[in-house]
């Protein structure tokens, strides 16, 4: 895709939008946040695999710093990022939430001049909007008659249905795409939102006659849609879902996250069911956690999704079940329906890498019941019981090898001590792995040593192949589910996964049931004006360029760090402690002068706050203005040096400061700028004394080198008993 200019944003309308967005509320719909000191926020990187969060965010300068990664920027950066889109359409984006009105410089607007550019990601979120008010239009219908009564069938009510937004595509051939001309979209916009297809004939309705489930971002916006038909004489598929496009990776989203994020975040758990009736019911059975993917099993970017929520760490304790029956750390429920559909399924999402620490589960529903159909059957509180009654996933692997096999004869328990061996093994944790050896050795009836000597083995070997299993009742996994679930999501579809390996985690080198072609390329296009620029190139030289706080030992490193951080997160602060009179040889660490250096071409602290003052005077409130003057000064320091360091500035003004009580914040910084001078004074006066030993003592030059040593002495002396 190439992203044509648009025009210049106008500088006033990106500080607006800025100004009137809180970076940790737009963080915040894609990571779980936690405090971590006073004004700091942490979790998880969105960016990279991780155990445990260095992800850190500063609603006071409007900055985010991953100190994993590298990356860096402001909420503009983060949501080119995230969304993998330029510039312009991200501050679009954000201008919309804001309620900001964007205007380029060459007069035209949002939207506006559509034959210069290419398709943009803000239309086609417009049109499925329209496509969804369209297709819930169309469900009360009479020609969705058959569709509302599969829906009443499934236990719906008129409320439930309006909650999820299910509509009704017509049959006719056109019906949207009329739609999406009338309201003014572009023949390749509509090209590329996944609407239609194209045939000989041009451009058709890609669904027809089929009941609508639209599928939302994890923002809320709807980027694509999940279809069932309802007519037994369409030769289509039974169900169909949004092709891949600029705005739907199918690897990347899971239907009714938008719904369940913030009680997976609330309660640490995440329920993946299999379809789009089933997270309905899931839902208003009373398990608001439930999700489903769409036309693809369970992959490394759901993964990734669903650690960011629980806000998963590698704690030794994760997957202990405390008293409440809760698991610590959070979990990961995955619902199968029946028995051999569930080994099988469950078997096919056992290797994934154990890199997370949230504990895996399954649960089994009864008599080959979906959520949906469990609920129907035995009501909302039979739904909750079943995934309450979760089994581990290593346990459920393990016993469902173990049920096929005659453990009443020698030659059976042997035979599923081979076959279970090198799941046990294939368990990193040492602890867990030494537990299921003694439980395995009880399920067998046999001596805990033979099996711990059949399990090292296995771990030399360092193989495991899913055993099969036979599916019994039929029907699971087979041509009804090609496309993915039974709803066309693909928890259990024929297409293999990955595994999750009793822990939910990634694998290195992919999953191979899951398409990535849709995933971000990791292209990040030039910002369109300088601000842009500044936080564009950031994430372009995303490399920690600072070491971690913990790692420095040398007391002046130390003080040199924890200025910088004063002056960059508490510029109104700093200013009062006379940072705007120090000089660029009080630090003598390389990468803290060339920072210094920036800040102090960017006119020092005293810039911020006469940026705050000027905001202030212009109307703003004083918090808001402090805010946006913090966020201004970062952008200024970043934007005196190379993209190569330019990393450092984010990561300083991000990092918590030591102290973490908002009382002795005063304190505090004046004791850090204290230190600083004090730390100059010593160095003076040791570079002294090392000249006087070098030139000797019948040298002219020492009488004028004792008399400066005596005058820094003097000085010291001075500001000590003004410090004490």
């Amino acid at each position: 895709m190439i992203w044509l200019m648009a025009g210049r944003i106008r500088d006033g309308v990106v500080d607006e939008v800025k100004q009137r967005t809180r970076i940790e509320d737009i963080v915040g719909e894609y990571v779980t946040l936690k405090p971590a000191g006073v004004g700091s926020l942490k979790g998880l990187c969105p960016f990279h695999d991780e155990k445990t969060p260095s992800f850190n965010v500063r609603p006071q300068v409007g900055y985010f710093h991953c100190f994993g990664c590298g990356e860096s920027g402001d909420v503009i950066a983060f949501i080119q990022k995230i969304e993998s889109v330029p510039f312009v359409e991200a501050v679009e984006y954000l201008a919309r939430k804001a309620g900001v009105s964007v205007e380029y410089e060459e007069g035209t607007h949002a939207g506006g001049d559509a034959g210069a550019r290419d398709v943009k990601r803000a239309r086609l979120i417009d049109a499925h909007r329209v496509a969804e008010d369209f297709y819930v239009s169309q469900l009360s219908t009479p020609a969705a008659a058959a569709g509302r009564e599969l829906l009443a069938g499934r236990g719906f009510d008129a409320q439930a249905i309006a909650h999820f937004r299910v509509g009704y595509s017509p049959s006719s051939w056109n019906s949207l795409l009329d739609v999406l001309r009338k309201h003014g979209f572009t023949e390749r916009e509509i090209a590329a939102s996944g609407l239609v297809s194209t045939g000989a004939r041009g451009p058709y309705d890609r669904f027809r006659g089929r009941l609508m489930w639209p599928i939302r971002s994890i923002t809320g916006e709807t980027i694509g849609f999940g279809a069932r038909k309802i007519d037994d004489s369409d030769e289509g598929p039974k169900y169909l879902n949004t092709p891949e496009t600029l705005i739907y990776r199918k690897s990347q989203v899971l239907y009714g996250l938008d719904l369940a994020k913030k009680a997976i975040a609330e309660g640490r758990r995440i329920v993946v069911v299999e379809g789009y009736t089933d997270v309905m019911a899931a839902h208003i059975a009373g398990v608001p956690q439930a999700v489903a993917t769409c036309g693809t099993a369970f992959g490394h970017e759901h993964a990734k999704i669903a650690r960011r929520l629980i806000g998963d760490s590698a704690s030794v304790a994760a997957g202990v079940i405390l008293h409440s029956g809760r698991s610590f750390g959070g979990e990961v429920v995955f619902t199968f329906d029946g028995d051999a559909a569930g080994q099988k399924a469950a078997l096919r999402v056992f290797q994934e890498d154990q890199s997370f620490g949230v504990q895996t589960f399954v649960s089994i529903l009864p008599e080959g019941l979906d959520p949906c159909e469990l609920r129907m059957k035995y009501g909302d509180s039979a739904v909750r019981e079943v995934i309450d009654r979760r089994e581990p996933l290593f346990a459920f692997v393990i016993r469902s090898i173990l049920r096929d096999v005659p453990l009443q004869t020698a030659e059976g328990r042997a035979a599923g001590l081979r076959a279970s061996a090198p799941v046990v093994a294939s368990i990193r944790d040492r602890v867990l792995r030494s537990e299921y050896v003694r439980q395995l050795a009880g399920w067998l009836g046999m001596e805990e040593h033979l099996v711990r000597e059949s399990v090292v083995q296995a771990q030399r070997q360092h193989s495991f192949s899913p055993p099969q299993i036979s599916q019994g009742r039929g029907g699971a996994g087979g041509a009804d589910r090609v496309s993915g679930g039974r709803d066309g999501t693909g928890v259990s579809g024929g297409s293999s996964s990955g595994n999750v390996n009793g822990r939910l985690g990634h694998h290195a080198g992919g999953f191979s049931g899951v398409g990535l072609d849709g995933s971000v390329s990791g292209y990040v296009p030039r910002a369109q004006n300088d601000l842009g620029e500044v936080a564009t190139s950031a994430m372009e030289s995303a490399a920690p360029v600072l070491k971690a706080r913990a790692d420095i030992r040398d007391p002046v490193e130390r003080t040199e760090r924890a200025a910088l951080e004063v002056m960059l997160q508490l510029p109104r602060l700093a200013l009062a402690a006379n940072a705007q009179q120090l000089p660029s040889q009080s630090f003598v660490v390389p990468i803290h002068r060339t920072v210094f250096d920036a800040i102090r071409a960017a006119g020092g602290v005293r810039a911020a706050q006469e940026r705050m003052d000027a905001l202030t005077a212009g109307g703003m409130a004083e918090d808001a203005a402090e805010l946006a003057g913090a966020n201004w000064f970062v952008g200024e320091v970043a934007r005196q040096l190379d993209s190569s360091v330019r990393g450092a500035v984010f990561q300083l003004s991000v990092e918590p400061i030591a102290e973490d009580r908002s009382a002795d914040m005063w304190r505090y910084v004046r004791g850090v700028m204290m230190a600083l001078i004090r730390q100059g004074y010593t160095r003076q006066i040791a570079d002294v004394r090392s000249q006087m030993q070098r030139v000797g003592s019948d040298s002219p030059d020492q009488a004028m080198l004792f008399e400066r040593l005596i005058e820094l002495e003097k000085r010291r002396r001075a500001f000590d008993e003004v410090d004490s």
